[in-house]
């Protein structure tokens, strides 16, 4: 088994940044890919970024690219999602999970995380 723990999420205003952590802690080896997510009220869960555990490949999501930046420290298992200039329309609940296989729907990714509040206000 693997646990996630996200953390950092918060109340921020359009153009702010935060930085989000994922924390995975016990079979950890088996997951050799780590990827952000998000869901907002009435939404479908959207791809954010994933990141390889080993090279560190990343990858983004359309509405990512050129604000997000996905990062890991392998000594502390930790995955990070550094947003800036962030807007309203990022207002969601942010999810980690961890697989073995990187995709875009999540189904191929084996554990989630419980999920943190991003609120950005206008």
């Amino acid at each position: 088994q693997v646990q996630l723990v996200e953390s950092g999420g918060g109340l921020v205003q359009a153009g702010g940044s935060l930085r989000l952590s994922c924390a995975a802690s016990g079979r950890t080896l088996s997951t050799s890919f780590m990827g952000w997510f998000r869901q907002a009220p009435g939404k479908e869960r959207e791809f954010v970024a994933a990141i390889g555990w080993s090279l560190g490949w990343t990858y983004y999501g359309d509405s990512a690219k050129g604000r997000f930046t996905i990062s890991r420290d392998n000594g502390k298992n930790t995955v990070y999602l550094q947003m800036n200039s962030l807007r309203p329309e990022d207002t969601a609940v942010y999810y980690c999970a961890a697989g073995p296989t990187p995709d875009r729907t999540g189904d191929r990714y084996d554990y989630w995380g419980q999920g943190t509040q991003v609120t950005v206000s206008s």
